[in-house]
């Protein structure tokens, strides 16, 4: 295990959220809770705190070692801070505990009670669990039932396409004009069918797509490139999918086609040099090389970005975005690491382009965690 560094003893874990947005709150207990609750580690084990609402659930289906009635405790906690922090107080006194150790994103409000209150905790730097970077082979099966969810989507979304009728310039399915709502929908009860929720999919046409993360409106057009972007969460396990394709329905311009194949390229070519012990930021600079040598340049027009405007990928997990990054400050890349890879080019009056797979980090080749077919051109 990575372990963080810290000038000061080493502390035990505190947590106070809900499983459900939270990832490191997932990690540790490995169940979902729908509101906040107390979590905490000493001497090697995780304790829950939960109402009795949550409590033989949680105590059945998580991972805590053990887990207390906050009802039963709240009798005896420190009412003169009120909960949650009385209630922390009273646990740190009741396990012996000195001192926590939370995350960047500990509730603001409750550190400044705990801390006035005369609890001693040290805020993480970094990641509270670092070993989350590292995905064994468990939760990468887990990420590729994610991007099966999403390759649902992509069959769903080429189907619709080729259905589609083309009339003065929109495309039209089941005798309506196809809209990126409708699309959005049929993707979402795709993938609810493969165990898994896809909320905030992108579904972007023509100079919407130029914006990276423009979930898309209204009418989709014939001959515009069409970015689809689906990170669907699978509902059981909480692992995330996230994959991209672009399409066109209809025929298109070289331009398009220079630009589509530009992208493609890139990401074929970069998907090969994510291996262990590789510089993060030069796999990304050599992207951006590769674009300028093309042609393909990134500089505002009229105070726009336009170009590759984005980093080339980002980790991937109980998190849609996670570490490491792969941009200009990334890190050399360690095995084990899921990263997505996604370069894209956008220019406003011309479309965008992105194309996303998942792989994990090994010391050779790249362990690939999505696979759908790249078929963009659609008559």
């Amino acid at each position: 295990m990575m372990k963080s560094k810290r000038t000061k003893p080493a502390s035990e874990v505190l947590l106070y959220a809900d499983s459900e947005s939270s990832a490191d709150m997932l990690y540790f207990g490995e169940v979902f809770v729908p509101d906040p609750f107390i979590a905490f580690s000493c001497e090697g084990k995780r304790v829950a705190v939960v109402s009795q609402l949550e409590f033989g659930r949680v105590r059945a289906e998580s991972r805590f070692d053990e887990v207390l009635s906050l009802e039963e405790l709240a009798r005896e906690s420190d009412r003169k801070h009120g909960y949650p922090a009385g209630l922390i107080l009273h646990l740190a006194k009741k396990f012996r505990i000195r001192r926590f150790r939370v995350a960047a994103d500990f509730p603001c409000g409750l550190a400044f009670k705990l801390k006035e209150a005369g609890l001693k905790f040290d805020i993480e730097e970094g990641a509270l669990f670092p070993e989350r970077e590292l995905k064994s082979d468990e939760e990468a099966k887990l990420i590729r039932e994610g991007n099966m969810a999403s390759s649902a989507g992509f069959r769903v979304v080429e189907k619709i396409l080729r259905e589609s009728e083309i009339r003065k310039g929109y495309l039209y399915h089941g005798g309506r004009r196809l809209t990126s709502e409708q699309v959005q929908e049929a993707i979402a009860v795709a993938c609810l069918k493969r165990g898994a929720v896809a909320a905030n999919t992108i579904v972007a046409g023509g100079d919407q797509a130029c914006d990276p993360h423009c979930r898309g409106t209204g009418p989709l057009r014939a001959n515009e490139l069409i970015i689809v972007d689906i990170f669907p969460r699978v509902a059981k396990s909480g692992y995330h999918g996230d994959m991209t394709r672009t399409y066109l329905k209809g025929r298109a311009t070289e331009a398009q086609k220079a630009l589509y194949n530009t992208v493609f390229e890139a990401e074929q070519n970069s998907l090969a040099e994510h291996r262990s012990g590789k510089s993060a930021s030069r796999i990304y600079k050599d992207v951006v090389k590769f674009f300028n040598e093309k042609g393909y340049t990134t500089r505002r027009d009229n105070g726009v970005p336009v170009g590759f405007i984005h980093g080339l990928g980002h980790g991937l997990g109980l998190a849609v975005h996670e570490p490491p990054r792969v941009n200009p400050s990334g890190s050399r890349l360690r095995k084990g690491q899921v990263i997505t890879v996604e370069p894209g080019l956008y220019y406003p009056g011309l479309g965008g382009v992105r194309v996303e797979d998942v792989i994990r980090v090994t010391t050779g080749k790249p362990e690939m965690l999505s696979s759908h077919p790249y078929r963009w051109q659609i008559r």
